[in-house]
């Protein structure tokens, strides 16, 4: 407990490092204020609650802004869904290559373009959102399409600036800002989901409460651990004789993470659980097998549901870590640096071998993040609330640990850089903004 008080006073006697933490709380507080702030127009005491499937995620994601028809009701979704379409163009098409490839110019432009996207996706989601989410009897203007264009337009600016925000956190405070944004509106229910679970055991299972509690913090280790996890291939590089200096001859190592692809996997496999229900619907009335189709895939705990979900997380991560690791490329700058992984020859065969790794590592690491993605339904079927269960596992819980992790990350390194002591007594806090690289 010394060392701990002894930690935080060192973190608040670096002035940047302080200002930077001040910022950042500032921040989250405007955008936690704008999420209860209800379009204009709106009745909030008529406003049904439609926050289920698709709409509870996003709804988990936003701290509640979804389901309040806040200003912020669509948050920083769009801006994510905008960067996840860029980022698999720049894998696809010559022109985003190009551009990746530019450094800061092409990364400017990339961000233009993005910032573009987003506000087309937030139009398109903002009509979807006034359409599905908003009952006719909450609107209190009569004048049907004035609402929709003056909602529509402060909706889109609401999540322009949540995207300034985020910016901003990046920028003068401390963390990725984006992430910082999520993480905020997840852990803000965090809170009253624990104290409602409290409240509705009461005494007599309060037994029960406590092995929850102790289950949440193995599961929080289990994905601390996973998110952590790292396979090392050692890299040798040779000496080189400049002048009268010599370089090199020192051995690096090239992390391989065990989930490399993060949260991608099941934010992808989550947006296609939902179309077999979707598509069910239309047939429901003609045809019982849709009928069944329809009823198995709105159920969570259906062991049909997570079974798809599991496999579907498995084949997204192999693909996404496939298309965002290329053993080749690593290769090619092993050999152009001199580097070679002892007794495996340079070029093909270092190439093959760094795959064959990172086949062997994603296994394991995939089948672990399936597991993750399916407990919060394992919890419910328990017995545990629907609003706790959410944070056994799935999207919310391996966003937070990864964001956290970051964050101590960078605090970390202010520590150190004025040498101070780190955050741990041995070893250093690894966040998921590490790539692979070759130095």
């Amino acid at each position: 407990m010394k060392k701990f008080f002894s930690t935080i006073r060192n973190i608040f006697t670096i002035e940047e490092l302080r200002t930077r933490i001040l910022n950042t709380v500032g921040f989250l507080i405007i955008f936690r204020l704008g999420s209860f702030v209800v379009l204009p127009g709106i009745d909030p005491s008529k406003l049904a609650d439609k926050a289920q499937g698709i709409f509870g995620l996003l709804d988990a994601f936003l701290g509640g802004a979804f389901s309040n028809a806040s200003i912020f009701g669509l948050g920083i979704m769009p801006y994510i869904s905008a960067s996840i379409v860029i980022q698999l163009l720049t894998m696809a098409v010559p022109y985003f290559q190009k551009l990746q490839k530019e450094g800061d110019s092409g990364r400017k432009k990339i961000n233009q373009i993005t910032r573009v996207l987003t506000i087309g996706i937030t139009f398109a989601q903002g009509g979807a959102y006034l359409a599905a989410s908003i009952p006719a009897e909450a609107i209190v203007v009569q004048n049907k399409f004035l609402f929709n264009a003056s909602a529509l337009t402060i909706l889109t600016a609401g999540t322009i600036f949540c995207m300034w925000l985020g910016e901003k956190i990046t920028d003068k405070g401390i963390g990725n800002g984006i992430s910082m944004l999520i993480m905020i509106g997840i852990i803000s229910r965090f809170p009253g989901s624990i104290v409602q679970e409290a409240m509705t055991r009461g005494m007599g299972g309060a037994l029960f409460f406590l092995l929850e509690i102790v289950a949440l913090f193995f599961v929080v280790m289990a994905v601390v651990l996973l998110t952590q996890a790292v396979r090392r291939i050692p890299v040798q590089y040779a000496k080189q004789v400049v002048g009268n200096k010599v370089y090199g001859g020192q051995r690096q190592y090239i992390p391989i993470k065990v989930n490399s692809a993060g949260v991608m996997p099941i934010i992808f496999a989550q947006s296609l659980m939902f179309l077999p229900a979707m598509v069910a619907g239309y047939f429901a009335e003609s045809s019982d097998v849709a009928q069944f189709i329809g009823a198995t895939f709105s159920n969570f705990q259906s062991w049909q549901y997570n079974l798809t979900f599991a496999i579907m997380i498995v084949l997204f991560t192999f693909f996404y870590t496939a298309i965002s690791i290329n053993p080749n490329q690593i290769a090619d700058d092993m050999k152009r640096n001199g580097g070679f992984i002892p007794g495996v020859k340079p070029g093909a065969a270092t190439s093959e071998f760094i795959d064959t790794v990172l086949t062997r590592v994603t296994l394991p690491g995939s089948l672990f993040l399936a597991i993750v993605a399916i407990l919060p339904a394992f919890a419910q079927m328990a017995g545990v609330s629907g609003n706790f269960a959410q944070f056994f596992g799935g999207t919310s819980l391996l966003i937070m640990v990864g964001v956290i992790l970051d964050t101590l990350q960078q605090i970390e390194s202010y520590l150190l850089m004025r040498h101070y002591e780190g955050m741990m007594k041995s070893g250093k806090i690894r966040g998921r903004s590490q790539n692979i690289a070759v130095a």
